[in-house]
């Protein structure tokens, strides 16, 4: 192997090894989307997209070389005179052509999935954290209600002693006003959980689709790693 489909194939098991990490339970989303936010990734997310398509180009090069190789030596024909060195020389050639052609593909596509798992990552971690903001102020909204109707309670309950049983007519209205009130903003932010909770629901299926296509793709390789040794 050359020093170039070397340091190809390093990169290779380096987005292995990194996927890995994205998609087993290792950390949390948030703790992911603290370290996507770090000042060092900052400084190089800044020209991330340049990074990214080069590198992306140049994994294209290599792997339209590695097909331009592949129809070169798969459309040799064989004769009876030809020597046997010769033949498995061609063989050889043919063999290192597919196998980097399985290695640049890879690479492309894994890159593709880092990409796209940080993306579902951190759109997690936003998700959960409104969330939890949703719920701390649905938490406080109910304990202001319930602080209300105590102390609403007890200024009706002074209000009967001095006034026997007549009722204060606006006191109640507004009383009701505010429950109905509160009432629609416990209901607007119990829409908004179930609606991070269907979206929470959307990324860890994504999550499971890339994982499995990604298990798909690793046998292939293990399968046609295996058939060229053979």
């Amino acid at each position: 192997m050359s020093l170039v489909w070397t340091i190809i194939a390093t990169f290779l098991y380096v987005e292995i090894a990194v996927v890995l990490l994205l998609v087993l339970p290792i950390a949390s989303p948030q703790r992911w989307n603290r370290f996507f936010k770090s000042q060092f990734l900052a400084m190089i997310s800044r020209q991330a997209n340049i990074y990214f398509v080069l590198l992306f180009g140049i994994l294209v090069l290599f792997l339209l070389e590695a097909i331009r190789e592949m129809r070169k030596y798969s459309h040799h024909e064989n004769t009876t005179s030809e020597h046997l060195n010769v033949e498995l020389q061609h063989s050889m050639r043919l063999f290192r052509a597919q196998r980097n052609f399985y290695i640049s593909g890879f690479s492309i596509f894994l890159t593709l999935v880092i990409r796209r798992l940080v993306i579902l990552i951190s759109s997690q971690a936003q998700l959960l954290a409104q969330s939890e903001a949703s719920m701390r102020q649905a938490q406080s909204a109910t304990s202001a209600a319930r602080s209300l109707l105590s102390q609403q309670k007890t200024d009706d309950k002074s209000t009967d002693t001095k006034k026997g049983d007549s009722k204060p007519d606006e006191l109640i209205g507004e009383l009701k006003q505010k429950i109905a009130d509160l009432n629609k903003e416990l209901e607007h932010e119990r829409k908004d959980k179930e609606a991070l909770k269907s979206q929470a629901t959307g990324l860890e299926k994504e999550y499971d689709r890339l994982t499995e296509e990604y298990s798909k793709l690793e046998r292939r390789v293990t399968v046609s790693g295996g058939g060229k040794d053979d």
